[in-house]
């Protein structure tokens, strides 16, 4: 159900039977004050302007050809040539009741579904995930989580950095452990820091070492056996450690959606000779460059994008190449949208561009790089340890949840010690997630414990406790929600603010999907939350003096709110709990 979807269809149709040219677009906004109605459509104004009309008289001549009896009790003018949308309460009702009879809650799956490949986390195999991979993963995941939950099919795409010179590095120092009998678990890679920077010492310092992983470089990218067989038990454990991050942040992604680096090598000299015999690759200086005059500086120089090293050695930019191929292609994408930090922005444009020149992207293929922020500490300076060092990602969740159970041992609550445990994880790891994903999505944000763990305002705390406030009612009244059928009567102002609300759901989600923003939801979810606890005020459910239809009315109400609040939240990763 999406009522906006519902009045554009409808406004155009009334502006084309009222002669008004296409390309009008007429906007449907929500009304800011119930005087001014539920609604309000603003196309007359534009297209009066083009006409050179009256607004006013063009509005009057929409209305006449507006067929909104179906959803609306009245329509009427405004201001200089809005028309306010009264809608009717019976309408409200059905719809709710809609609603509250679907899983889904009336979210209709999308007409024509696509095919959607998402690149998000993409970790670097030879360290621990650090704070930085936060922003890429929970916001690819919530994103992929709406896409799938309106029907399209999505690819999980975890492009993992598991290739390239410090690998050399990495097999050949873990060589040397494994014939000193180092356990390779419990060892070797317990500390992926500790073994890289162990490693990288032993390159700069040890006479010897470093030609010994130059040339385990040129082994394991010649096929190797011996080499490949270090370097795949390097890569599982390393998998190992992203994949109990994951766990822990109630994250999609598994084994299975890993499409690694590694995964395009036999693939990048055929890239390289498409853009050579293509004229798109020019040889400069020993390596092969495009040379891009779409993206050219202040003094016309065209952007350089190189795509082979001198020395014949791969980079990002091939690997890039050769995925869009795979995701376009192969896979036949509908669209490519990529979660990355905005630093590369260029290097993603140079992508494309290469890309779309030389066939590798389809036209049909939308590509869509998606950048981020980045989390800031109090210092206004990119979030670091206190020393200065880097935040791993395991940590801060390890933290989130600890304080989350140093907040919640102030409440009062008739819970088990396991339960609370099981809450303060979700507390804070909820917490910690949505305090990113509600900023939007390019901007910086400073990392604040205080604000993210609090129970008020707009935090994960806040709406978790807003659901389990909602199903306390039917502990209360002893009812099974899941059974409620009653009709829902729409006749108190906060009543119909709350089931507008309600119906939005579908309209959210699609500005969440076509823009890769997961802050539209959260807004959402915050409004839905704070509407709800005015309705809960005015409109009493359980008093001995309130009639039994109208009690079970709002019954059903509150249970849709709690769906929804759970819904959003899970589309978002965000886990609810009963009691709290």
């Amino acid at each position: 159900m999406n009522i906006k979807t519902i009045l554009i269809e409808k406004a155009n149709a009334a502006m084309g039977a009222a002669g008004i040219p296409e390309g009008s677009n007429p906007a449907v906004t929500q009304s800011t004050r119930p005087q001014f109605g539920d609604y309000q459509i603003n196309g007359a104004m534009g297209a009066a302007k083009a006409l050179k009309t009256n607004p006013r008289e063009l509005a009057q001549k929409i209305i006449d050809n507006l067929d909104v009896s179906d959803i609306a009790e009245k329509t009427e003018i405004a201001g200089p040539g809005f028309i306010n949308i009264h809608l009717k309460p019976e309408f409200l009702s059905n719809s709710l009741a809609a609603a509250n009879q679907d899983q889904k809650l009336a979210v209709a799956e999308h007409s024509q579904p696509q095919k959607v490949v998402v690149d998000f986390s993409s970790p670097n195999l030879a360290k621990e995930m650090h704070v930085g991979h936060l922003r890429s993963t929970i916001i690819g995941d919530s994103v992929v989580r709406a896409l799938e939950f309106r029907g399209d099919t999505v690819v999980r795409q975890n492009h993992m950095g598991d290739w390239g010179t410090q690998f050399g590095m990495l097999i050949a120092h873990l060589e040397d452990l494994l014939n000193q009998g180092v356990d390779l678990e419990s060892v070797a890679l317990a500390d992926l820091e500790t073994f890289y920077r162990d490693a990288k010492k032993r390159f700069d310092d040890e006479e010897g070492f470093a030609d010994k992983a130059r040339n385990y470089v040129v082994k394991l990218q010649s096929g190797d056996a011996h080499c490949q067989k270090l370097w795949t038990l390097f890569i599982d454990t390393s998998v190992k450690h992203s994949e109990e991050v994951y766990q822990r942040l109630n994250v999609t992604l598994t084994r299975n959606d890993i499409m690694a680096e590694s995964a395009y090598n036999s693939e990048l000299n055929t890239i390289i000779s498409l853009l050579k015999d293509k004229n798109i690759a020019v040889e400069d200086q020993g390596a092969q460059v495009v040379f891009l005059d779409e993206l050219a500086n202040k003094d016309g120089e065209p952007s350089v994008f190189i795509v082979q090293k001198s020395g014949g050695g791969f980079l990002y930019a091939t690997t890039d190449l050769a995925a869009c191929d795979y995701r376009s292609n192969k896979l036949g994408a509908d669209r490519i949208l990529i979660f990355v930090d905005a630093r590369q922005s260029l290097h993603f444009n140079q992508v494309e561009l290469t890309a779309r020149k030389a066939g590798l992207l389809r036209d049909e293929t939308s590509y869509e790089f998606s950048p981020f922020g980045t989390m800031m500490g109090s210092d206004g300076k990119p979030f670091k340890t206190r020393t200065g060092g880097t935040v791993k990602l395991a940590d801060l969740l390890e933290e989130a949840i600890s304080r989350a159970t140093d907040k919640l041992a102030d409440r009062e609550s008739g819970l088990s010690d396991a339960e609370r445990t099981e809450i303060a994880r979700k507390v804070g790891i909820g917490a910690v997630k949505y305090a990113d994903l509600s900023k939007h999505r390019t901007s910086d944000y400073i990392f604040n414990w205080d604000s993210m763990l609090s129970f008020e305002g707009a935090t994960a705390p806040y709406l978790q406790y807003a659901y389990t406030r909602v199903r306390s009612i039917f502990r209360k009244a002893d009812i099974d929600s899941s059974a409620l059928t009653a009709t829902i009567n729409i006749a108190q102002p906060q009543e119909k603010a709350l089931a507008i609300k309600l119906l939005q759901l579908e309209e959210v989600l699609d500005l969440m999907i076509s823009e890769a923003t997961p802050h539209v939801l959260c807004g959402y979810l915050y409004e839905l939350a704070s509407l709800y606890m005015t309705f809960y005020e005015a409109c009493p459910i359980l008093k001995d003096d309130v009639a039994s239809d109208v009690r079970d009315s709002r019954l059903v109400l509150c249970n849709l709110v709690a769906n929804t609040l759970r819904t959003g939240l899970d589309l978002l990763g965000i886990e609810v709990m009963e009691q709290m």
